[in-house]
Formats: structure tokens, C-alpha cells, sequence
């Protein structure tokens, strides 16, 4: 897999230091307990921080802008004795990395509304994704020994983020992020339209073990369709049954994926760095690694922005009812 030039958006001295002392503000304001941020006292206080940022900020926020759907903010710096060993399991965090968790939530701000989800780490706006005991051959997050598939983030629901965002806190063995953008394939009309069509279902994957038990009728949605700029997707193969599909419809959804891995890159997140990812332009998924469960494997954070008012889904999924799954907006 090629390792691509990723667009790399390089923070000034000066706004590292307004973003991070914003961070630091926003801390003290989350209250005095140990094990984790009062996020019900912090949460309120983030638009008004955000809203103070520079325009400096705000440039390197500014809307994807290349095919490759997909750009890093560099530049913000992470001590790596401070933030302590890795957890072996997200709940285990607590506040290991807080400052980090805020300016992640400042600049998801900047670029939009932060969500989170009731049935995932427990209705937290920000993630923490490590490699955890007993998990290492699922097709979630906490995996490490197997390939993490390539796949749109939360492909199963209608309200799933237009844009995911990594902060690489920890990744000393440099596993890399793979990325992929529909932007960048070549299909030709014949498998486009029929992939346009709502054939099959996607199912809620294994970090929504709510969902999963849900028993309404699974919806048949696209695998693509063109938005007002151009071709989008939603697709996560692992959790598609395409079984159920016609044979003409499986070979244009291996054309496709065959596609995906064609202009796949290997993008090596460094700690400070931040990755964006437009999430109805771009699948990403993750190299396999051995986990050592030491304190030094990789530690990202995660997290999920919607754009108000964006364009482009089609309207069928207003109807949709998530496996029962509810997105909650920061600012609601």
C-alpha cells in the first residue's frame, strides 16, 4: 500500500499556544474529580472558546479541499511521560490525556457540532481507541491483529458524522491509518448506477452491541450517489450481507472495493498529529499490529462532527430509524 503525500495543514507557534491554553481554561472549568471531566460543566463552555479562536485556527479547520477528502493539523505537541501509559481498554482513561480530549472538541467545533452516541463509550464526545485484551480480532477499534477493514465511520446510521477526526496522542510503532477516497476511483457508469441503488442493508458493527439486538427491518440504502460536488459513499463491507444481492450487484461491489484498494494510502499518524477525514468521501480502516498491553501501543482520540446544513445525503434516509441508535449534538 503506497504511503501518499496526505495535505498537511501546519499550526503556528502562536496558535498551538491560543488552541492549548483554550484547552487548559476549559480544564479548569470541568472541576476538581479525579477520575474523570465533569464534561456536563465543560461541555457548554466549548462554542465560546472556539468562537475566540484565530483565524489562524480556523484556516487549518477549514473544509476538506483536495479528491483525497482527507487532511492532518500538525503541529500541537504531546508529552508523552505526561499523558501516562496507554489504558488497555477505553474506560479505563479517565482523565489520562483530558487536555487532549478538549482541543480535539475545540477544533471539531470550529469545523462543526460534535456528536456523540448513546450505545458507544458511554455517550462520550471524544474516544479513546486503543488495542484491548479479548478484542484483537473484532472489526472495531480495539482490534489489532487483523486488518481493520476499510469502511465509512457509523455506516449504519442515517445521522453518522460528515467528518471524523484522530488526534494521535502515543503510535511509537507508526501503524498506519489507511484512506481511501471514492473521489479518486474509476468505475464506469453501469456499476455507479447500480450501486446507486438501495440493494442491501448495513448493520450496526460490534461496538454497538444495542443495536445489534435491535428488530426492526434492516433498510436497504446505496453504496453510492452523487452529491452537488461530486461522487459520495457509504459502505462498510464486514457488516453488509452480500450474500443477499445479486450476482450483477456483488461484481460491481467487488469493482468497487478492488477500486478502494487500488488508490488506498498508508497515512502514519505521529503523536500531535490530527487527522480529518471526510466521512462521505473517504473509508479509512487500519494496518494489523501486535499489541503489547505495556503502556507504549498507539492511542488515538476520536472524533465524530456533523456540518449543519451540509448537502449531498440522499433524502430517503430522513426515514431511516438507526437500529434505535440516538446521536447526541454537544450543543443541542
Amino acid at each position: 500500500m503506497p504511503t501518499a503525500v496526505t495535505p498537511v495543514r501546519q499550526l503556528q507557534p502562536h496558535a498551538v499556544h491560543e488552541l492549548t491554553e483554550a484547552a487548559h481554561t476549559l480544564l479548569s472549568s470541568a472541576g476538581p474529580r479525579e477520575d474523570d471531566l465533569d464534561w456536563s460543566r465543560l461541555i457548554p463552555r466549548v462554542p465560546l472558546a472556539a468562537a475566540s479562536l484565530s483565524a489562524d485556527v480556523r484556516h487549518a479547520c477549514r473544509p476538506v479541499d483536495t479528491a483525497a477528502g482527507l487532511f492532518v493539523v500538525r503541529g500541537i505537541p504531546v508529552d508523552d511521560e505526561a499523558i501516562g501509559p496507554t489504558p488497555r481498554h477505553w474506560s479505563s482513561a479517565g482523565r489520562a490525556g483530558a487536555l487532549y480530549d478538549v482541543v480535539l472538541l475545540l477544533l471539531s467545533t470550529v469545523m462543526g457540532t460534535p456528536i456523540a452516541w448513546e450505545g458507544q463509550q458511554d455517550g462520550r464526545f471524544v474516544h479513546n481507541i486503543v488495542p484491548s485484551p479479548g478484542h484483537e480480532a473484532e472489526q472495531t477499534g480495539a482490534s489489532s491483529t487483523v486488518l481493520l477493514s476499510p469502511h465509512t465511520e457509523d455506516a449504519f446510521h442515517p445521522g453518522r458524522a460528515h467528518l471524523l477526526v484522530l488526534g494521535c496522542l502515543r503510535n511509537h510503532d507508526a501503524v498506519a491509518t489507511t484512506a481511501a477516497s471514492v473521489r479518486e476511483v474509476r468505475l464506469d457508469a453501469a456499476d455507479i448506477a447500480l450501486l446507486s441503488e438501495p440493494v442491501l442493508p448495513i448493520l450496526p458493527d460490534d461496538a454497538y452491541a444495542e443495536a445489534q439486538s435491535y428488530t426492526g427491518t434492516p433498510p436497504a440504502v446505496p453504496t453510492l450517489w452523487h452529491a452537488p460536488d461530486g461522487l459520495t459513499l457509504r459502505y462498510d463491507p464486514a457488516y453488509t450481507p452480500l450474500d443477499q444481492g445479486t450476482a450483477e450487484h456483488r461484481a460491481a461491489y467487488a469493482r468497487l472495493t478492488e477500486e478502494l484498494t487500488r488508490v488506498s494510502t498508508a497515512v502514519s499518524l505521529t503523536p500531535g498529529d490530527v487527522l480529518v477525514v471526510d466521512n462521505d468521501l473517504v473509508v479509512h480502516g487500519r494496518v494489523p499490529f501486535r499489541a503489547r498491553y505495556d503502556g507504549t501501543d498507539r492511542w488515538l482520540k476520536r472524533a465524530s462532527v456533523r456540518v449543519p446544513d451540509r448537502p449531498g445525503r440522499p433524502a430517503a434516509e430522513r426515514h431511516e430509524h438507526g437500529y434505535g441508535q440516538a446521536a447526541v449534538e454537544a450543543y443541542a
